[in-house]
C-alpha cells in the first residue's frame, strides 16, 4: 500500500516537473505569437478609431471600453475554446471558419470603398424616406459594428495562436492562448484609447504657460483629425488586405501564389510585404466585389418571394 502510494506520488512529481517545464517556456511562445499576428494586430488598431469618429468626444473612452470588453470575452470565453475544442475533435473546420470570416471582412471593406468612390444622390423623394437616427442609436450601431469586425480578426489571431501551441500539451496551449488573448486586447485597445484622446492632450498642453507647449499642444489638435482619416482609410485597406490573405491561406494555389511573390523579393523585405499586402488588397476588393453583387442579388430574390 506505502509503495503503491509512493509510486503514485513519484508520478504526480513527474507529472508537475513537466508541467513547469512546459510553463516555463509560456513568455517565449506568446512573444513568438505575437510576433506571428503583429499584422492583424496593426490592422485591429488601425479600424477601431473609425468607429468612434463623429460621436461624443465625452462618450469615446466608454465606447471603447465596451468594445475591448466585449473583445476580450470573445476571446477568452468563446473564440479560445472554440479554437481548442475543433482543434481536438475537427481540426479541419478551422480553416473554412476562418475564410468564412475573411470574405465578411472583403464585404465590409469593399462597401467601405464603394461608398468612398461611388456618386450620391438624392432624387426627389428620396430623403422622405431616410430613417433618422438618434445619438444613442448610432452609438450602439458602431459598437455592433466594431465587436462584428474585432470578431473576426480575432478569431485569426486565435487560430494562429492555437498553430503555434498545437504540439504542445493542453495546458500549455491553455495558458498561452488566455495570456495572448489578454495581452493582445489590452494593448490594442489602451493604444486606440490614446488615439482617440490626443486631440484631448492637446489642448489640455495649449492652455499651459509654455510658447513651446502651446505650439505643440496646437499642432496635436490640427494634425489629429487629419490622423484619424488617414487612419480610417487604413483601416478599410487593412479589412479588405486581411480578409482576403485568409482566404488566400486556405486555397492552396493562392496560398503558394503569396509564398512566391515573398520568395521572388525575399532580397527586399519590405518590397515583399507590400507586394504581399497590395496584391491581398486587390484580391479583396474583387472578392467584395463579387459577394456584394450576391448579396444584392439574394435580397432582390428574397423581396420577391415575401
Amino acid at each position: 500500500m506505502a509503495t503503491g502510494l509512493l509510486a503514485l506520488l513519484d508520478d504526480v512529481a513527474a507529472l508537475v516537473k513537466v508541467s513547469a517545464a512546459s510553463l516555463d517556456d509560456v513568455p517565449a511562445q506568446v512573444a513568438k505569437t505575437t510576433g506571428k499576428v503583429s499584422g492583424i494586430v496593426i490592422d485591429d488598431t488601425a479600424v477601431t478609431p473609425k468607429y468612434v469618429v463623429g460621436l461624443d468626444p465625452a462618450r469615446e473612452l466608454s465606447i471603447i471600453f465596451q468594445i475591448a470588453k466585449r473583445s476580450l470575452i470573445n476571446k477568452v470565453l468563446l473564440l479560445s475554446p472554440a479554437a481548442l475544442i475543433l482543434g481536438f475533435f475537427a481540426p479541419w473546420a478551422i480553416p473554412p471558419i476562418l475564410m468564412l470570416g475573411g470574405a465578411y471582412l472583403c464585404f465590409e471593406g469593399y462597401e467601405k470603398v464603394h461608398s468612398m468612390f461611388a456618386p450620391h444622390h438624392d432624387p426627389a423623394g428620396e430623403t422622405q424616406n431616410l430613417e433618422v437616427i438618434t445619438p444613442e442609436e448610432l452609438e450602439k450601431e458602431r459598437i455592433s459594428g466594431a465587436i462584428r469586425t474585432d470578431l473576426i480578426l480575432s478569431a485569426e489571431i486565435v487560430a494562429i495562436t492555437y498553430a503555434t501551441v498545437a504540439e504542445t500539451n493542453l495546458l500549455n496551449q491553455i495558458v498561452v492562448m488566455f495570456a495572448v488573448a489578454i495581452f493582445i486586447t489590452v494593448a490594442v485597445y489602451g493604444f486606440v484609447g490614446l488615439i482617440v484622446k490626443a486631440d484631448d492632450v492637446g489642448v489640455h498642453l495649449a492652455k499651459k504657460n509654455s510658447p513651446a507647449l502651446q505650439r505643440f499642444g496646437r499642432g496635436i489638435v490640427n494634425f489629429m483629425p487629419h490622423f484619424l482619416k488617414i487612419l480610417g482609410y487604413v483601416g478599410t485597406a487593412a479589412m479588405l488586405w486581411v480578409g482576403a490573405e485568409i482566404i488566400a491561406h486556405g486555397i492552396p494555389f493562392t496560398s503558394h501564389l503569396l509564398h512566391d511573390i515573398e520568395l521572388a523579393l525575399a532580397h527586399i523585405p519590405a518590397l515583399a510585404w507590400f507586394a504581399k499586402a497590395f496584391a491581398c488588397f486587390l484580391g479583396g476588393l474583387v472578392i467584395g466585389f463579387f459577394i456584394e453583387k450576391l448579396v444584392v442579388l439574394a435580397k432582390k430574390l428574397f423581396k420577391k418571394k415575401a
